[in-house]
């Protein structure tokens, strides 16, 4: 099986963006110490890239043409969540405090998820802009 090597997720304004998984990313085990940025005029890019030896996660602006489209996850080729996996029950727990200190908007507190499964246990949030994101520990 192959694994993840990097993720890039482009967001509507790096300016609220960037300050926010600055903060987000080192409670996800990012080192800010490894993050990368560049300005790629010919493709209308800024990416700002968190590096580590599992994957690394970016954030990329929109092109200009894009830049008053609206963020909607069920848009065809949108990111609709991406799930992090947490090795416990409580680290869950403990990333749910974390996470609610840096201002995200928390769509559900840790709980069960039994439509996912018995032990599907998992917090959701969203970043500034309405990016979905998830913490889960589902022991099978």
């Amino acid at each position: 099986m192959l694994s993840i090597d990097h993720i890039q997720v482009t967001v509507k304004d790096m300016s609220i963006a960037e300050p926010f998984y600055d903060k987000l990313m080192p409670i996800l085990g990012f080192d800010l110490e490894k993050k990368v940025s560049a300005v790629i005029e010919e493709h209308d890019l800024y990416v700002v890239e968190y590096l580590s030896p599992q994957y690394d996660f970016g954030i990329c602006s929109p092109r200009t043409a894009f830049t008053d489209n609206i963020i909607h996850r069920r848009k065809p080729g949108a990111l609709h969540h991406l799930a992090f996996r947490a090795k416990s029950r409580t680290e869950v727990d403990e990333l749910y405090l974390k996470i609610k200190d840096i201002g995200a908007e928390i769509v559900h507190a840790p709980r069960i998820f039994p439509e996912h499964g018995e032990n599907y246990y998992a917090l959701f949030f969203k970043d500034p802009e309405g990016i979905k994101y998830e913490i889960v520990y589902n022991s099978i």
